[in-house]
């Protein structure tokens, strides 16, 4: 093995021990509120935990989601050259597969925005602007979350940060993939508003 990819891996290996933590299904089940994948939509997300009737419970998944995404990019890129995007990926996976929920993660908006957070500020700035802006105006949270994520490589390449945009466009990808039931409840007219209950 080439000895430049070895950091990488283990950057890689961080960023998904890191981001395959459940904070969703972990808060809820601490809280006695259950199996989150038995509520709403299944997710462990932020958006699902808010279905229990727990705002502050919400609020920790999405704040704690967002901080491992962070954490894995501001760990290995202290210990590594180059390690923030490989743990950037690492998180980004391993929170949408994680090998212990048998690889049935969540959907990735909060933990994009933590990757984006030491990566790249700016477009975390506007990442996070889009995503609430659009909560607040239509509340719909598969259509926010798939908006902000596309902003993403938008934002790397308009600000210069060409290196980042594949990894980004990628990211983006892969979150809107995890919203493919959104989309077609989106289609059917059936995607539920914040605040309602999931079809």
């Amino acid at each position: 093995m080439p000895a430049y990819l070895q950091p990488g891996l283990l950057a890689f290996a961080l960023g998904y021990l890191l981001g395959a933590i459940p904070f969703g299904l972990v808060l809820t089940r601490l809280a006695g509120k259950g199996d989150i994948r038995a509520v709403g939509s299944g997710n462990i997300g932020a958006t699902n935990v808010l279905r229990t009737g727990s705002k502050g419970l919400a609020a920790a998944t999405l704040l704690l989601d967002a901080l491992k995404g962070a954490a894995a990019v501001w760990i290995a890129a202290s210990l590594w050259p180059d390690g923030g995007r490989f743990a950037a990926a690492g998180a980004l996976i391993g929170h949408l597969y994680p090998v212990w929920l048998r690889f049935r993660g969540g959907k990735g908006v909060a933990t994009l925005l933590g990757v984006l957070l030491p990566l790249l500020p700016v477009a975390a700035a506007i990442y996070a602007a889009i995503w609430i802006a659009m909560l607040l105006v239509i509340r719909v949270s598969s259509v926010a979350g798939m908006a902000a994520a596309v902003s993403a490589p938008v934002i790397a390449a308009v600000t210069g940060r060409s290196e980042l945009v594949p990894m980004l466009a990628v990211f983006a990808v892969l979150v809107i993939w995890k919203h493919k039931e959104n989309l077609a409840r989106l289609r059917a007219g059936t995607e539920p508003r914040v605040g309602r209950t999931a079809r």
